[in-house]
Parts: C-alpha cells; sequence; structure tokens
C-alpha cells in the first residue's frame, strides 16, 4: 500500500486509489462537483484541484490523478486557493442568480461551494447564456440553464439504471443535457439525478415549489413499497409528508431509492380511511369505534377455533401481525395468513424463504440463474446489484418471460419444466463457482411443486437458494408462523364456515369468496378490501407509527414514526389490543415496549436490529418432482402496487406515460 503525505501528514492508501481519496483518508475536505464515489471518474468540473510533487508546478485534478509511492500532496497552498477561486469563477458565468426561487436553495452543492471556495465577486460582464428546458418525464423538472456539465445524470442513468437515456450534444459552450429526443426517462431509478445533481438543474417536479429544507422535519424511516426494505428520510412539514429521499445504508439500498418510493407519498393523503365505517343494508355508513367494536363483538359472540381467520397485507409491521396472530390465538385459531398472491414455498426455518445470497452479496455471485422473478420491478435495487455483478463478469440465465433487465441474460424459455433439464451452458457456468445464486420469483412459486423443483435445481449447481419476496411484511410474518397450510386457498375452501374474517391491509388478492362472510378490513386507504368489509377500521400508514419490518434477506429494521395519522385512524395493533377488550379476550400488552418484549420473548431475533444468520438450508431428500407451467409475473404495472401507490398522482401519471404511452401536453411556464 502506498504510502503518502498530505498537508505533511503521512497517510497509507490502497493500491490504486486516488489523490482525493487520499485527501480524504487524511481527513482533508476536497470540493468536487462531477466526482460521485459510486459513478466513473469524469474529471471535467476541475474544482478538486490540489499541489502534487513530483509533477508539473501547476494545480491537478485529484480525482483522475492515481496516488503513487511518497508523493507530496499539498491542499491548502495559496496557489491551490486561488485556482479553486478561479475555477468557480468559471462555473459561475453563466449560472443563473436564481436561488431565491430554486428548489435547490439551502442544500446545493455550488451555493455551499462557492461561499466556502468562490472569491464572492465575478469579474465577468457579457451575457450568460441561456438553455431551453427539456423534458424528462414526470418525476423530473429541468432548468437547463442551471447546469455546469458535471455529467452525474448521465453517468448514472448508463452505469446504475443501465437506461441510456440520458447525454450530452453540441460542444464547448453549446453542450447540453437531455433525455433522448426529449423523451420521459423510463427507468424506475430516474429520481436518483436529483439526488445526484449538484446544482439545480434537476429537481423534483412533484415537489416543486412546496418546501424549503429548514421547514422541514427530517424522520428517519424503512420504506415499504417493495421488500428490499431501502432506507429512507420522511421529510415532513406540520401533519404532511412532503417527500421521501434515500439514506446510505452500504447493505442494503447504498444510497439510491426506487420512483416508486420516491414518489409514492403523495398518496398518503389521498384516499385515506379516517373514521370508522359500517355496512348497514348493503351501504357503507359513518359510525363510532364503539359502534364497530360493539358489531364486531355481536357477530363474533361464541366463535371459537378455526371459525376466525385473517389475511395480512403487504405493508404491514410486524407489530401489527404478532397483534392478529395473538388475538386469533385467543380463539385457538390458526388460520392465517400472509401469502397473498397464493404463493407455496417451504416454511421449515427462515433460511428456506429468505434471499439467503444476501443484496450486497448477490453483486459477488459468479453465475446467477433467475426463476420466474422480474427483478427490475420486483426489486430495483436488487436488480442493481445483479447489474454490477454482471459488470464484474457474472453470468445470468432466465426462466420466464423475455423482459429488459438493463444487462445482458441468457433466456433459457418460459416453462417451468426447464427446471428439471437446465442446459449445459447453465451447469457449465456454475460448475465449481463459489457464491453462485438461483432466484426463485413469487411467478413460479404459485405453480404446485416449484419450489421443491428450484431447491433441487440449486442443489445440482451448487449455488445458494434466494426467494425474491415482493412484499414489505412478508418475512417478518413468516418468522412469527403467520401462514396456513394450504395458504390463502385454505381459508377461501373455509369461507362458508367462517364467523369472522380480518383483512389487516390486504388488497392484492382476491376476495369475492367472502361476499357473505362477516369481514372486518383494518387498513389506510379505500382499496379492494373495503369492497367487501362489513367494518372499516381505519388505520395508520407506515409513515404514521413508529414499526418494525424485515426485509427479504431477514433484516431487522426500524421505522419511526413521522406525523400523525388522520381523522380517527390508529395504529393497527392499537385497534386490535382495544378491540380484544371488547370481545373479553384482551390481549397481554397495553404499550409498543410491552409489545416488542412479547415478540422477544417468543422470537428473540425479531427485536435485534440487523441481520441474524441461521443454520444454511439442508439438501433437499428425494427425486425433484417434475414441474411445468408458463411464468406469469406477479407485477404488471411496476407504480401501481399497493393501495398507497395507487393513490398517489404521480405514480398515476408514471404508469400512464411511461408504461402506457399515454401522452400528457406541459403548459407554458
Amino acid at each position: 500500500m502506498p504510502k503518502v503525505k498530505v498537508d505533511g501528514v503521512e497517510v497509507e492508501v490502497p493500491q490504486g486509489a486516488t489523490v482525493l481519496q487520499a485527501c480524504e483518508l487524511a481527513g482533508k475536505e476536497i470540493p468536487r462537483f462531477c466526482y460521485h464515489e459510486r459513478l466513473t471518474i469524469a474529471g471535467n468540473c476541475r474544482m478538486c484541484l490540489v499541489e502534487v510533487k513530483p509533477g508539473p508546478p501547476k494545480p491537478q485534478a485529484s480525482c483522475a490523478l492515481p496516488v503513487a509511492e511518497n508523493q507530496e500532496i499539498i491542499t491548502n497552498s495559496l496557489t491551490v486557493k486561488k485556482a479553486r477561486e478561479g475555477v468557480m469563477e468559471f462555473l459561475l458565468i453563466n449560472h443563473p442568480l436564481d436561488c431565491p426561487i430554486c428548489d435547490q436553495g439551502g442544500e446545493c452543492d455550488l451555493q455551499d461551494q462557492a461561499m466556502a471556495y468562490g472569491r464572492g465577486h465575478n469579474r465577468f460582464e457579457e451575457n450568460k447564456r441561456a438553455v431551453t428546458d427539456k423534458y424528462m418525464g414526470p418525476v423530473v423538472k429541468t432548468i437547463m440553464t442551471r447546469c455546469i456539465h458535471c455529467t452525474r445524470c448521465v453517468r448514472f442513468a448508463e452505469e446504475v439504471a443501465g437506461v441510456e437515456e440520458i447525454g450530452a450534444i453540441n460542444r464547448g459552450e453549446n453542450m447540453e443535457i437531455t433525455s433522448y429526443l426529449e423523451g420521459a426517462v423510463t427507468s424506475e431509478l430516474s429520481g436518483n439525478v436529483v439526488d445526484l445533481c449538484p446544482v439545480g438543474a434537476l429537481v423534483s417536479k412533484p415537489y416543486s415549489f412546496e418546501a424549503r429544507p429548514w421547514e422541514l422535519r427530517k424522520i428517519p424511516a424503512i420504506d415499504v413499497m417493495d421488500a428490499v426494505g431501502s432506507n429512507i428520510r420522511i421529510d415532513a412539514r406540520q401533519r404532511e409528508v412532503m417527500r421521501a429521499l434515500p439514506r446510505i445504508n452500504e447493505d442494503v439500498n447504498e444510497e439510491w431509492i426506487s420512483d416508486k418510493t420516491r414518489h409514492g407519498v403523495d398518496g398518503l393523503l389521498r384516499r385515506r380511511l379516517d373514521r370508522p365505517w359500517i355496512r348497514r343494508e348493503g351501504k357503507l355508513q359513518p359510525a363510532s369505534w364503539q359502534e364497530a367494536f360493539e358489531l364486531i363483538a355481536e357477530r363474533m359472540r361464541g366463535a371459537r377455533g378455526d371459525e376466525v381467520a385473517a389475511i395480512a397485507g403487504d405493508l404491514q409491521d410486524l407489530e401489527s401481525i404478532y397483534a392478529m396472530q395473538a388475538l386469533l390465538r385467543s380463539y385457538g385459531s390458526a388460520l392465517h395468513e400472509c401469502r397473498q398472491d397464493g404463493a407455496k414455498f417451504g416454511v421449515s426455518s427462515p433460511a428456506a424463504y429468505r434471499f439467503n445470497s444476501t443484496i450486497a452479496g448477490i453483486e459477488t455471485a459468479p453465475a446467477i440463474l433467475l426463476v420466474g422473478t422480474n427483478p427490475r420491478w420486483e426489486a430495483p435495487l436488487v436488480n442493481t446489484r445483479i447489474r454490477k455483478a454482471v459488470k464484474a463478469g457474472a453470468r445470468v440465465f432466465h426462466i420466464g418471460r423475455e423482459i429488459d433487465l438493463t444487462y445482458p441474460v441468457t433466456h433459457l424459455g418460459t416453462d417451468l419444466s426447464l427446471l428439471g433439464n437446465l442446459p449445459a451452458e447453465v451447469s457449465d457456468a456454475f460448475q465449481g463457482k463459489e457464491n453462485s445464486a438461483i432466484v426463485v420469483g413469487m411467478g413460479a412459486l404459485v405453480h404446485e411443486g416449484a419450489y421443491e423443483a428450484a431447491r433441487a435445481a440449486a442443489a445440482t449447481l451448487g449455488a445458494n437458494f434466494n426467494l425474491l419476496h415482493i412484499a414489505a411484511s412478508r418475512v417478518g410474518a413468516l418468522d412469527l408462523g403467520f401462514v396456513t397450510e394450504g395458504g390463502v386457498d385454505a381459508i377461501r375452501a373455509q369461507a362458508g364456515a367462517l364467523r369472522a374474517l380480518f383483512l389487516l391491509g390486504a388488497d392484492e388478492t382476491d376476495l369475492s369468496a367472502f361476499a357473505d362472510t362477516f369481514t372486518v378490513y383494518v387498513g389506510t386507504h379505500g382499496d379492494a378490501g373495503v369492497k367487501v368489509a362489513d367494518v372499516i377500521l381505519p388505520a395508520a400508514a407506515y409513515t404514521e407509527k413508529q414499526g418494525t419490518y424485515v426485509n427479504l434477506e431477514g433484516r431487522v429494521q426500524l421505522s419511526e414514526k413521522a406525523v400523525d395519522a388522520p381523522g380517527e385512524a390508529r395504529e393497527d395493533w392499537t385497534i386490535l389490543r382495544a378491540l380484544s377488550d371488547i370481545l373479553g379476550r384482551t390481549l397481554p400488552f397495553d404499550t409498543l415496549s410491552q409489545l416488542r418484549a412479547a415478540i422477544a420473548a417468543e422470537k428473540r431475533h425479531l427485536t435485534v436490529t440487523g441481520l441474524t444468520q441461521f443454520a444454511p438450508l439442508a439438501a433437499p431428500e428425494g427425486p425433484a418432482p417434475s414441474v411445468s407451467g408458463e411464468i406469469v409475473y406477479p407485477i404488471d404495472d411496476f407504480y401501481l402496487t399497493n393501495p398507497i401507490a395507487r393513490s398517489s398522482p404521480t405514480l398515476q401519471r408514471c404508469s400512464a406515460e411511461i408504461l402506457h404511452g399515454q401522452s400528457f401536453a406541459e403548459a407554458a411556464e
């Protein structure tokens, strides 16, 4: 490892590091606009100038200069200071003076660095150039006169998102950044370019002119739009969530989030359930909590055993699922299910249904077989990891309908029978390779025997076995044992014998079988569940409560409360606790800490944040079952997968424009 001196302090740096990285290891702050640690080096803003000896007698761009043994780096000389002032002066030649109306005001890199490293005045008097704003779709607003050509957005689109739809045209002073033919960017990660932009050239269109950063409370939370468990920050003003931004977590989402995570928050206030409702003579009518509880108690009087059932939805926190399970247990019922999509897989141990390679670990897989999954829509931030693996040399094979995953894929076919007769090229690619992986999606697991066949294929190939879940609540519910032999079909089969069915935010399953069953819906939005409900109890959304979520790899994460729930809505577990009193089956916890203690007494690992390791999955016994059937992916519209997303005007427009080709007229600004 080379040793260098940075402002007289000797530091040891990794081989291949750049001078900028060496300076950061020495604790020095180096200004930059184009450099980003997750993107390739461009070296075109020149703000990171330092003096390097031995070398030419002039400042050099530290981001593009590799470290050499016995280099001496100077970051604070008068020469460096004047050079940075000159670069900043050039950057501001054409930059408009519109900080008072810019959405980046208060969190703008150009603003901050101009104050720290600029001259404070400009000697140029020529007219500033003006650039026509470009159209990039429903989530990214452009003010391209502000652009400083750092090309971060171009490199992100190409290298991380894998959708090469942003680039530069013309040369020199006429250079402009634009999307291809000025069309909407079709990546499901396009909103991240707003975070990357160091100026106000790319800003969030839905958030435009809504708030200033110093007005907002910033609360750490966990995303529930998929099963990845992306770490996010909720920015709220008074009782309204204004935006969601990513938090850095190298093991989960790095520093990216999907557009559904970022822009679904405007669905939190629309179509909300904010008071109890009771169905009288076929029509839903508003009611008080007491009336709703008394009706439930009357209809459930004398119920016991499997006469009471529950289906948990995709967005539920661990606490609400445990409370629901405890209430059913008080009746002696084990008729509860979290797999709304009817997926069939083993639940004998956590390794049987987890993403065992881990999200970060899939990057190192030398060979990957995807079975019945579209990770680009089901888990976009797992897809970016697989893309990294491909760039490192991994081969990816796919069974399912052909789709664009943003990286080269060898398509094997669409029928599950291929699991029992994999081509020789697959075996050769996996042969003797450690950390190789088979990733099975819910689209395959709705077929009987697909799980066992995939397990057998993983054992034959010597690969890690992974399930790619699409529901934020599912792995936590599976850890609690919130499942029934036969799945949701078993509950449908007993619909006629049920005295009561609880739908805990369940909106993604066929509920037609329960048309004549007394149904209690505990949820946040007026979606599919309310259409069959006899009693509706309004609940808090994920931003309105403290909750525990377990992601697809089994990582336990805590989410904080950002805002209060609207109207009379309450947290799910408190609703069930209050109801248990009326039912005469009082649950043994009164506070969130008591509830979590009860969970810890049964499942200790569910109250320990992070990833708890379990025994690896044993090889399957006996011959693999024969299985066949065409794969249908569980998500047919990336933007509209849950009640919050379907209530979001931004995501509705994304779906209409990006997926369905609908055109929208833009008003002149």
